[in-house]
């Protein structure tokens, strides 16, 4: 599943050998609309469906996202009347998990909160990587089902590693591989990314396949619409309060 953009300007290519970090990173960011219209998103809303599949098994849920730009998340995913929820409030992450039956909302540990962090950033870890604080570092192109995609490593600042592969011709992500260590033990997740449109000036992948490096892909969100710049209510990011 590649990246594949038509309509963008060829004349965004170059060599390998030509270009460096803050080059790669200055023309991912003008193949995914601008610095101008990344930074003139302030909410997203995106709906669509989530398929888990493995072995003998698949299941459909139904999928939504809500992010504002003042780093707030929420996910949900919902099936047969039950709906996960992950949120973050730009303070305290939480999840209510029914399909593990538990339906009060928890607070997640500091070490959970990390990838609600890194979800709740809009504009993703590029764009002023060095202002947020983290690190990148060029590694050359590697293959990636048959297309030799810029490497790239983005040392983040709270501690986890991402490698984020540019096609060559149109400088989208077409693959992130997020190294993370949780409780001691470390993982790692790949995220195939494709299906690119453009909503309010920014192409967004509306197809995302995830699961261990090396292994089955298990996860897969499709998004049927993208929505920027909606009106959201800041109390489904905050943690729930008791009903009296």
């Amino acid at each position: 599943m590649r990246a594949i953009l038509p309509l963008l300007l060829l004349a965004l290519a170059a060599p390998a050998s030509a270009l460096s970090v803050d080059e790669l990173i200055e023309r991912n960011i003008e193949a995914r609309g601008g610095a101008k219209a990344l930074h003139a998103i302030q909410s997203v809303k995106m709906t669509g469906a989530m398929n888990f599949s493995g072995g003998d098994f698949s299941i459909d849920l139904g999928f939504s996202s809500l992010a504002e730009r003042d780093a707030k998340v929420r996910t949900e995913a919902s099936l047969q009347g039950l709906t996960q929820v992950s949120a973050y409030d730009g303070k305290d992450a939480w999840r209510i998990d029914p399909f593990q039956g538990r339906r009060d909302p928890e607070r997640l540990s500091g070490e959970d909160t990390k990838g609600m962090q890194l979800q709740a950033d809009l504009d993703g870890p590029l764009l002023d990587w060095k202002a947020k604080g983290h690190s990148v570092t060029y590694l050359g192109t590697e293959d990636v089902d048959g297309t030799k995609a810029h490497k790239l490593k983005i040392s983040l600042k709270n501690g986890d590693t991402q490698f984020r592969f540019l096609d060559p011709d149109y400088f989208l992500e077409i693959l992130v591989i997020d190294q993370v260590r949780r409780r001691g033990v470390e993982s790692e997740t790949e995220t195939e990314l494709g299906n690119y449109e453009k909503v309010a000036g920014v192409y967004f992948p509306f197809a995302m396949e995830s699961g261990p490096k090396g292994g089955r892909r298990g996860q897969k969100i499709t998004l049927t619409a993208v929505e920027a710049n909606v009106d959201i209510d800041d109390a489904l990011f905050a943690f729930p309060v008791p009903k009296s």
